[in-house]
């Protein structure tokens, strides 16, 4: 099969998503597969950055397809989504979970660097298991937005492997995600393969009441 290019990556990201899952993604010596993502389209989804207008924090998501948009949640974790659409659409693909495939010490050692002491060694499935865990895995910093995943400039590189078929897969509401994009009616936007130890578990969002 030939290499992925930008133009695989020039879709809405609710076509992009399912065609990601089984894909590769490589950087600073560990490989995974992807085995669970969720797509956020910009002005239509109230659970998307790029929801209300763009900003310098969230600029790189406007940029061209086949990019990445990294961000920080909590103040603690980085989360790693893929650019799709339109070059300025705001949309792309949050790569959740996958399976480590090469450079599993090297990710052991980067999840127990931050963990707190004392705390057991997580199974090798779970390494990459939702989306913090999973850039922690793959090293994944704020520095890589904008770069491509794609071409001889990626840092970030996502492959389809030889000899890949398309994984059967189910379709819900996406984790985490509050008001009404976090209506599984309306958006069922997570994609995952089922199955799979790799896949992180549902978990509504946490309302979140601030004292005054």
């Amino acid at each position: 099969m030939p290499d992925l290019d930008s133009s695989f990556f020039a879709h809405p990201p609710v076509d992009v998503a399912p065609k990601l899952l089984g894909l590769t993604i490589s950087h600073a010596g560990v490989t995974l597969r992807i085995t669970e993502v969720e797509a956020y389209h910009g002005a239509v989804d109230p659970g998307s950055h790029g929801f209300k207008r763009r900003t310098d924090r969230n600029s790189a998501l406007f940029g061209p397809p086949g990019t990445c948009y990294v961000y920080i949640n909590y103040g603690i974790h980085r989360a790693l989504n893929l650019v799709c659409g339109a070059d300025g659409e705001s949309a792309g693909c949050l790569v959740r979970s996958g399976e480590i495939i090469d450079g599993l010490d090297r990710a052991r050692e980067r999840r127990m660097a931050s963990a707190r002491e004392g705390a057991p060694i997580p199974k090798d499935a779970h390494l990459a298991r939702g989306p913090g865990n999973l850039a922690k895995a793959l090293a994944i910093e704020p520095i890589l937005g904008g770069t491509p995943v794609v071409g001889p400039d990626a840092q970030v590189v996502v492959r389809r492997p030889d000899g890949h078929v398309a994984p059967e897969y189910l379709t819900g509401p996406r984790v985490g995600v509050s008001g009404p994009g976090g209506e599984g009616e309306s958006f069922p936007w997570r994609f995952w393969i089922p199955g799979e130890p790799s896949v992180s578990a549902y978990r509504a969002a946490v309302t979140r009441v601030r004292k005054r």
